[in-house]
């Protein structure tokens, strides 16, 4: 079943971010993984606001985690680490 990883993101520290933004697009797309929103607008309806959400869709769960563990991503996330508050969840879809 194919699965959705949704990231919500505050960023603060531009710069480093964008070296993520960098070589997330290419790491996410190695591993099959095509967003699906980025950066679009949105309404809060509960919960924290973060300004940045993003969507990409994988083939399973286990494609996405892949993806998350591969070291292309690490590398990437490595720049986002101090640069940005985050949540990353992977969800299948059912239907």
């Amino acid at each position: 079943m194919s699965a959705l990883w949704i990231a919500h993101v505050t960023v603060t520290d531009a710069e480093a971010y964008g070296k993520y933004a960098e070589l997330a697009g290419p790491a996410i797309a190695k591993h099959g993984g095509e967003f699906i929103a980025r950066a679009a607008r949105y309404v809060q309806l509960e919960g924290k606001d973060r300004p940045r959400n993003v969507v990409a869709k994988f083939e399973s769960v286990e494609a996405a985690v892949a993806c998350y563990n591969s070291a292309e991503y690490q590398e990437a996330l490595s720049h986002a680490k101090d640069a940005a508050e985050r949540e990353l969840v992977v969800v299948e879809l059912t239907a």
